[in-house]
This record gives C-alpha cells, sequence and structure tokens, in this order.
C-alpha cells in the first residue's frame, strides 16, 4: 500500500482548529502519511498545542498565531487576514524545507484558494476538503444574507473553479460541490468524518458527573450562536420545573464564543444547579462524561446548514452506544436512522418529552445504543472511508 504515495508531497491547510486537535484532519494526515504520502500541516496554534513547530506521527505541524474568534465585520477582517498571511509565508517555508505537490485546502472559511492559487502558478495541485457550507453557516450565525454572505458565496464559487478535486463530508455537500461549484461529479468523493473507535472507548460510568442525581444527559460539541444550547437550556427546565424531574443532571462539553452567555442564560432560567458547563476538555474527560450519560442530544437548530451537515457528535454518540435525541433533520437522521428519537422542528416540549421517554425505557435505550455501535462499526468508522480518501488523491494526481 505504501508503494501508492511513493513522491507524493502534501501541504494541508486549515485555519478553524489547531492539529492534531482536529479530528478529522489529524485522521487524513496520518492515513496519508501511513500509506506513503510526505505531510505537513499549516494550522493555528490553540490551548494546549502552543509550539510553533512539532513532528508527531511523522507529521510536520506548522502553527501560527491567530486573533481571538471573530464577532464582527472588522474582527472577520484581522482573522483572515493574518490567517492568510502566516499559511501564505509558512507555505513558502515548506516549499523549500519539504517540498509539496498539493495544497489540501480545509474550510471554513473559503478564502485559502488564495494561497493555493499561487502555488498553482508552479503546477502545485490543489484539493478542496469542504468541511463546513459557509455561506449557510454564516447565515446560521448572523440570521441575514448581507455584503459579507454573497462574498462566501463568491470565494465558494471561486474555490470550486480553482480545485482539482473536491471532497465532500456527506451527500449533501457533494451535490452542492456538484450543482452550485460546477465540479465535474467525477472529482467529487464523500469521505465522511468517521470515528475512530480505537480513541471512542466504552468506559466505566463515573458517578461524579451525575453531581448525584440519578440520571445524566450528554452534550459535546462548539458552544456556539447556531448549535441550539439556548433550547438546550430552555428544554433543561421544562423537565425540571414543568415535568418536575430533580433525577437528572445535564452536562455540557466543549467551549466556543457563546459560552459565558450561556452560563449567564442558565442563571436567568434558574437551571444553573442542573447544568454543567466543562469548557474545552481533554479526550479522557470527555470519553468519561459520554459514557456516564444514559442520553445524549444534539440541539442543532433547523436550517439550511444544519440540515445539510453532518455533527460529528452524532457518530461519537452512536461510537460509544449513547441513545441520541435531536430534531429531525435530512443529515442527522441519515447518520442516526435507529439510534436517535426526533423532535418535530423547534418544539421544545416534544424534545423534553422524547429525553425523558428514553431516560424512562432502559430497553429502548439499550437497542438503540446497539443499533448505533453496530452501525458506526459495520458502516461508518474512519477505515470504511480510508479508499475513498486514496482514491481522491489517485484522481488528484492522475490528471
Amino acid at each position: 500500500m505504501a508503494s501508492r504515495g511513493n513522491c507524493r508531497r502534501v501541504l494541508i491547510i486549515v485555519e478553524n482548529l489547531p492539529s492534531p486537535f482536529d479530528r478529522r484532519v489529524w485522521q487524513e494526515a496520518t492515513t496519508l502519511h501511513k500509506n506513503g504520502y510526505q505531510v505537513a500541516i499549516i494550522c493555528p496554534k490553540g490551548k494546549g498545542y502552543e509550539d510553533s513547530y512539532q513532528h508527531l506521527d511523522g507529521v510536520h505541524i506548522y502553527r501560527h498565531w491567530l486573533p481571538p474568534e471573530a464577532n464582527g465585520a472588522f474582527g472577520y477582517l484581522l482573522e483572515y487576514s493574518a490567517a492568510l498571511t502566516f499559511e501564505f509565508f509558512l507555505a513558502l517555508k515548506i516549499a523549500f524545507k519539504h517540498g509539496f505537490d498539493v495544497i489540501h485546502a480545509c474550510n471554513p472559511p473559503d478564502n485559502i484558494f488564495i494561497v493555493a492559487g499561487f502555488f498553482r502558478l508552479f503546477g502545485k495541485r490543489f484539493l478542496f476538503d469542504h468541511h463546513d457550507i459557509t455561506p449557510e453557516l454564516y447565515e446560521a450565525k448572523f440570521g441575514r444574507k448581507d455584503f459579507f454572505y454573497k462574498m462566501m458565496l463568491m470565494w465558494e464559487r471561486l474555490t470550486f473553479r480553482l480545485a482539482d478535486v473536491s471532497i465532500a463530508t456527506n451527500e449533501s455537500y457533494r451535490e452542492i460541490a456538484i450543482s452550485r461549484g460546477k465540479m465535474p461529479p467525477e472529482k467529487v468523493f464523500v469521505v465522511r468524518s468517521g470515528p475512530d473507535l480505537t480513541r471512542l472507548q466504552i468506559l466505566p460510568p463515573a458517578a461524579r458527573y451525575k453531581c448525584g442525581r440519578k440520571y445524566l444527559v450528554g452534550y459535546v460539541g462548539v458552544m456556539g450562536a447556531q448549535e441550539g444550547l439556548d433550547h438546550l437550556l430552555r428544554i433543561v427546565r421544562t423537565i425540571v420545573f414543568d415535568r418536575g424531574r430533580d433525577d437528572i443532571h445535564f452536562c455540557l462539553v466543549g467551549g466556543g464564543t457563546e459560552l459565558a452567555k450561556l452560563k449567564n442564560y442558565a442563571q436567568e432560567l434558574d437551571v444553573s444547579d442542573h447544568v454543567t458547563f466543562t469548557g474545552r476538555v481533554d479526550d479522557q474527560t470527555l470519553l468519561e462524561v459520554l459514557n456516564t450519560a444514559e442520553v445524549c442530544v444534539n440541539p442543532d437548530v433547523p436550517s439550511e446548514m444544519n440540515n445539510k451537515s453532518t455533527m460529528n457528535k452524532i457518530m461519537e454518540y452512536m461510537s460509544l452506544a449513547k441513545p441520541i435525541v435531536q430534531y429531525d433533520l435530512d443529515e442527522g437522521r441519515r447518520s442516526a436512522l435507529d439510534a436517535s428519537l426526533y423532535a418535530e422542528h423547534n418544539n421544545e416540549e416534544d424534545f423534553a418529552n422524547k429525553i425523558l421517554q428514553l431516560l424512562d425505557d432502559s430497553a429502548l435505550r439499550d437497542r438503540m445504543g446497539r443499533f448505533g455501535r453496530n452501525r458506526v462499526q459495520d458502516e461508518l468508522e474512519w477505515k470504511h472511508e480510508i479508499p475513498k480518501l486514496l482514491a481522491a488523491y489517485d484522481t488528484l494526481f492522475s490528471r
């Protein structure tokens, strides 16, 4: 298998998360390395990932400073300008020090094509790794289709136009690449963000996360505006006060720009005693929380972004044999199938009812959990995606 990648050199550029924290990027990088590719990554620094250079598992990682996550137009201008400047000069450094044949760009944002376009003048290939539909992400965060939304549509079009090959995280994204991006279907490959079961191990529960209560409901993900966590906190209030269930605790794992606001909102709703916000945590803590939870939730609100996106948290819940409650979104249902119960769109009462239904029915929880775990093992685990990633690269190098 290693002979497949002889003399093939890849530079992966990702802006929104450091490596190896970004699981998808790290799985791709290490998979390519194991199959004979030389791999380097450019990414931002982050908590626990402050080294400017690291050589880890055969992959060269170059990290750069980035301003705090933006909230307004000026903040985005500063963030994107800084990122592109560092990406360009680090790419030059890597070109001279290690060499590369391919720039593998991971969005968001969709402006890394600017760096790739320069190096295409020197014969480098360009692969676009479509993580998020950025225009829809912008609309979900800010609720408008203004100048910046249109700018992101333009960036997306230019990215697809420049890309030799694109990989999509699901069929909905593949359709966008073909219809909106005008890419030939034979150059668009679906490579899902499959979980790694060597990392997501089933462990004994840790009772301390229940804070003395009988049940734990778990959530893992970004604390952002589009994740529906305000819905979840109101659902907690419904369960605790309207349904009189004092035997349930909620643990929300993750960091993000909305974390402080969400903590304040929990206090306003008088549910702080029933909710733990962990912030960003290490893998061990994440696994302990999810293994302790009887039910896991995905409160992503219905929107074009969420309807078409596959959420990593769903795969992680299923990997640990946890039954799920979420709103009835297309890609969420395609991923989870019978591992989840589906609430009506924006119906917080229905969402609360389905959480309680699962907590009060251990046989249903076990059946749904086993279904999810088996589905990951048989169809969705990362090992099933490796041939698709390598096929995309074979097409890239055959042009």
